[in-house]
C-alpha cells in the first residue's frame, strides 16, 4: 500500500487497487478482504453476534489476525457458533477443544464462550435484540485514526450488562470492538471507500 494526497496523517493508505482504507487494514491480505467486506457493516442474529462476541474474547491479548487466520477452525470447533449447540457442551468438548490446534487452546476463553452460550440461550429477547439495543445514535464518522476511541459510554454499559448477567470476557473495550465489527458503530475513517449504508 502507498500513501497520497495526506491520507497518512488521517489515517488511510492507498491501496494497489487505488482505494483508499483505514491504515490498520493495509498490513496483510486477509485485513484487507475483512475491511472491505465485514468490518463496519450491519450484522445482526443471535448465532453471528455469538460468534463475534466470542472471537472478540478469543482476541483479547493477541493480534486480530491472528484470529481471522484461525476463524474456520473456530467456526468447527465450535460447531458453527450455535448458541444451542455451544451451551450444550460438556466436559468431553472442552478437553476437545483444549486439544484443537485450530484455534486458541486458553481453558478460561473456551468456558467463557460455553458460559456465554448458556446464558444467551436463556435471553428471552435473544442475543442480537440484546446488543443491539446499546448501539448509540449514529454519528459521521471519524475524521482521523486519533478521533476513534477505544471505549465509548455505550460500550462500558454494554460491557457492565453483559457482566451483571454473567457473561465473561466483555470488558469496555472489547464491547466496543464488538460494537465496531458488526456495525452498531461506523469507524471507517472520513475518505475510506467502503460504504456501509
Amino acid at each position: 500500500m502507498t500513501t497520497l494526497d495526506g491520507a497518512t496523517e488521517r489515517g488511510l493508505l492507498r491501496g494497489a487497487d487505488g482505494r483508499l482504507r483505514c491504515s490498520w487494514a493495509g498490513a496483510t491480505e486477509d485485513y484487507v478482504e475483512y475491511h472491505d467486506r465485514e468490518w463496519g457493516r450491519r450484522l445482526t442474529g443471535d448465532d453471528a453476534l455469538f460468534e463475534r462476541l466470542c472471537l472478540e474474547a478469543f482476541q483479547s491479548g493477541l493480534s486480530w489476525l491472528t484470529i481471522l487466520r484461525r476463524r474456520e477452525g473456530f467456526r468447527r470447533a465450535f460447531a458453527g457458533f450455535s448458541i444451542e449447540a455451544v451451551a450444550a457442551f460438556g466436559d468431553a468438548d472442552v478437553e476437545r477443544l483444549l486439544a484443537d490446534a485450530g484455534i486458541i487452546r486458553n481453558r478460561a476463553k473456551i468456558d467463557a464462550a460455553i458460559a456465554n452460550a448458556k446464558l444467551a440461550a436463556q435471553l428471552p429477547e435473544g442475543l442480537s435484540a440484546l446488543l443491539w439495543s446499546f448501539a448509540p445514535p449514529a454519528r459521521p464518522r471519524p475524521r482521523t485514526r486519533a478521533d476513534v476511541p477505544a471505549t465509548t459510554p455505550e460500550s462500558t454499559v454494554l460491557a457492565t450488562s453483559l457482566r451483571k448477567r454473567g457473561f465473561r470476557f466483555v470488558g469496555p473495550t472489547t464491547a466496543y470492538a464488538l460494537m465496531q465489527a458488526t456495525g452498531m458503530v461506523d469507524d471507517h475513517i472520513v475518505g475510506c471507500h467502503v460504504d456501509t449504508a
